[in-house]
């Protein structure tokens, strides 16, 4: 594949400001995914230019004693108007921001910061392929519903069950692969390997890949050996296996 011109990534840097929000509704998307919709005037002036955005949720307290736990979300969707953010949380055990999302409530109190930048990606793209896990469902979900009437996007998720698919309102044209397996192999990079080789690399693709970090790795590497040029791929860990709140922003050589 063609590797000139290149994508443009252009990063845009902003204050990562502190707001805090009320939640206004917690709605069990599917059986593993927790939507919040926070609120509040401090978003008056929040803005999030790339679907791959996060914002910090901090978590517990915050005193001289005891900083709090800090957690990356993708604003999964924004609304000025209302003034409302919208976040999607992965349902499982043991996760800090997990337990909060499935204990929140409407008008308790959420605090958040940034985001702290954004990278938008410009250029002779001409078909999108997006590929993660559960963990980047709401960037690849806000991708496709944000792409112009009629963009070619593919998109390759993994989820822990069939119950888990979504599905989207776009004016793109999306074609979905999912795949189910169960959340302990979601460190696995077989069930996306094997799907991924089985889709076709059109000319002009751009792969953005999200999720564990070897997978991710493993992913990319699929795409090289197929003949993708590394400078037509962002990949990032999400998270890192065995270790608490680590993640990979490039996986890039």
């Amino acid at each position: 594949m063609t590797d000139t011109p290149a994508p443009h990534l252009q990063r845009f840097r902003q204050d990562p400001k502190r707001r805090n929000l009320t939640v206004r509704s917690v709605t069990q998307l599917t059986p593993a995914m927790i939507r919040v919709v926070l609120a509040g005037d401090d978003l008056a002036d929040f803005q999030s230019l790339a679907p791959d955005d996060h914002v910090k949720l901090f978590l517990g307290p915050d005193t001289a004693e005891a900083r709090p736990q800090m957690r990356d979300y993708t604003p999964r969707r924004f609304d000025p108007v209302r003034r409302e953010l919208t976040l999607d949380f992965v349902d499982h055990p043991g996760g800090p921001a997990a337990d909060w999302a499935r204990a929140a409530q409407p008008g308790d109190v959420a605090r958040i910061g940034g985001p702290r930048g954004s990278t938008v990606i410009t250029g002779p793209v001409t078909h999108w392929l997006l590929i993660g896990d559960e963990t980047a469902l709401p960037a690849i979900g806000r991708w496709i519903e944000e792409l112009p009437a009629g963009t070619p996007v593919t998109s390759l998720v993994a989820v822990p069950s069939e119950a888990d698919r979504q599905g989207f309102e776009s004016v793109a044209r999306h074609e979905a692969h999912w795949i189910a397996r169960p959340l302990a192999k979601a460190a696995d990079p077989g069930p996306l390997l094997a799907a991924l080789s089985g889709i076709e690399l059109r000319p002009g693709t751009f792969a953005w890949i999200a999720a564990e970090a070897g997978v991710a790795k493993a992913l990319r590497a699929a795409l090289i050996a197929r003949g993708m040029a590394p400078n037509w791929i962002k990949a990032s860990g999400y998270w890192v296996q065995g270790q608490a709140d680590a993640s990979v922003k490039s996986l890039d050589d």
